[in-house]
């Protein structure tokens, strides 16, 4: 804290996206706060950055831990994917999926206090925030991080286990990215030693799962494929990640076991749920006593009666 602050970080920034990872300058764009002139000279004078390349913000370039605390304006690199993802402008103007975040640095310089009031910190610190998978899909020159090495692989052994390709539709493609994360998190997860509970953590852990399983479920897979995703995930990541060989039988095991309880659950609860839902008007409320009843009595959770009945538009 305090060692270096907005010169030095701007400068580290630039330096390894257009210097290290080769990024082409003119594809590049700047943001900053509304307030902060002192950052968009930085780009401007000392960095080299052409002004019209800088843009202003207002609460996107502003970071804030909570109503009172450690606060600050920031600053973001943008990535420019051309002119076939929508209309130029910049980030600020231009088409969200044409410009993309890749970079935030946040200048954590003021404390904000009860009484609304504003003191400086007596060490402003940044913050770096980098996408990693943004960044791995722009050096990979694809459209989405779901086109990267590592998702590609995934989502095609999901596409052979559920005899649905990835790209079919809409729908699918949508429970298949949801599948492919979702596995990969919960191998990681329980290789650190978390495992599913009902408290803190665990509990987490159990609704990534629970949604996996559900959205195997919707693309019609009738037999546990957590396990297999943990295989796919081991064999992709396992040379970078030597922890998950090792861990490899022990979380197969856990997920399955997971897996094939909740399975049970879904079957049971989905036949109820979607009794009720069938009967309601978009737009309509489910009776709090349908999800009280699939909760309490058939262990059906709350969270996944609140997805499914978004879905419906209810």
């Amino acid at each position: 804290f305090g060692d270096y602050f907005k010169s030095e970080a701007c400068a580290f920034a630039w330096e390894f996206v257009t210097g290290h990872l080769g990024l082409d300058p003119e594809r590049l764009w700047i943001t900053v706060h509304v307030s902060d002139d002192e950052a968009e000279a930085i780009w401007r004078d000392e960095v080299g950055v052409p002004a019209e390349r800088i843009q202003r913000l207002d609460e996107d370039n502003y970071w804030r831990m909570a109503d009172t605390g450690p606060c600050g304006p920031c600053s973001e690199i943008f990535w420019d994917k051309g002119p076939e993802f929508g209309d130029d402008g910049g980030p600020a103007h231009g088409d969200d999926e044409r410009f993309i975040e890749i970079w935030n640095l946040v200048f954590m310089q003021f404390e904000q206090h009860d009484d609304g009031s504003m003191t400086e910190l007596p060490a402003p610190s940044i913050d770096t925030g980098l996408g990693l998978e943004r960044i791995l899909s722009v050096l990979g020159g694809v459209d989405s991080v779901w086109e990267t090495d590592e998702f590609s692989r995934l989502l095609a052994r999901i596409g052979e286990l559920s005899g649905v390709p990835y790209g079919s539709a809409n729908r699918t493609d949508v429970s298949q990215r949801i599948l492919a994360d979702h596995a990969r998190s919960s191998t990681f997860l329980i290789s650190d030693g978390v495992f599913p509970s009902n408290e803190d953590r665990g509990y987490v852990l159990r609704r990534i799962i629970r949604r996996a399983v559900r959205h195997a479920w919707l693309l019609g897979v009738e037999d546990p494929i957590m396990p297999e995703l943990v295989d796919a995930v081991v064999e992709i990541m396992g040379p970078d990640y030597p922890e998950l060989a090792g861990n490899h039988a022990f979380v197969r095991d856990v997920l399955d076991r997971e897996e094939r309880r909740f399975r049970e659950t879904l079957r049971t609860g989905s036949v109820i749920l979607d009794e009720a839902l069938d009967g309601l008007n978009k737009g309509g409320e489910l009776d709090g006593d349908v999800a009280f009843k699939l909760h309490d009595t058939y262990g059906f959770p709350l969270e996944l009666t609140e997805e499914i009945t978004a879905e419906r538009g209810l």
